[in-house]
């Protein structure tokens, strides 16, 4: 199994800036261990506009491309919020 490297977007950036300490602390360590093996975790979109795949992280939804080695990760939001 070779590793993925995470790489963000500046919207994804500014939405992770926007949390709390405490969610974006779980969601960091989320996305660490995620990373390691993204397809098991993930569920694929229907509207691939958003992105190709999400991973939810309680409350959280992370949204993301796979590109090569690369995880892009496009947006990080709560559920309620992140596919308007």
């Amino acid at each position: 199994m070779t590793s993925y490297k995470l790489v963000y977007t500046r919207s994804a950036y500014r939405d992770i800036k926007k949390l709390d300490s405490v969610a974006r602390k779980r969601i960091k360590k989320s996305i660490e261990r995620y990373s390691r093996n993204p397809i098991e975790y993930a569920k694929r979109l229907g509207d691939a506009r958003l992105g190709t795949y999400r991973w939810r992280i309680g409350n959280y939804r992370v949204v993301f491309d796979i590109s090569d080695r690369n995880i892009v990760v496009l947006r990080v939001g709560h559920r309620r919020e992140i596919y308007r």
